[in-house]
């Protein structure tokens, strides 16, 4: 059965071994050039961090590695459509 989205692993031909990241979805162990970043983290509005000052507010981002699974069931990629991927930072 084919997968239904167009594998290109470009960046492995001529590397070699490429270690493995933990996916923060279900904790599968995949190579890192097969994980898909998606941005988690609390979003302020820009006018609000200009009024309260910018040394007083800390906001912290956290990048989160998932595997090609988890990636199609949060939506972060679709299906059969390569690299229309939606932004959630």
């Amino acid at each position: 059965m084919k997968a239904p989205y167009v594998r290109e692993y470009k960046s492995s031909k001529s590397r070699g071994k490429d270690y493995m990241i933990r996916c923060d979805g279900c904790g599968r162990k995949v190579p890192r050039f097969k994980t898909f970043v998606a941005y988690r983290g609390l979003r302020i509005d820009h006018d609000i961090v200009k009024l309260v000052g910018e040394k007083n507010v800390h906001v912290g981002v956290h990048k989160m590695y998932y595997c090609p699974k988890c990636a199609r069931n949060l939506g972060i990629v679709q299906p059969g459509k390569f690299g229309n991927r939606r932004s959630q930072f």
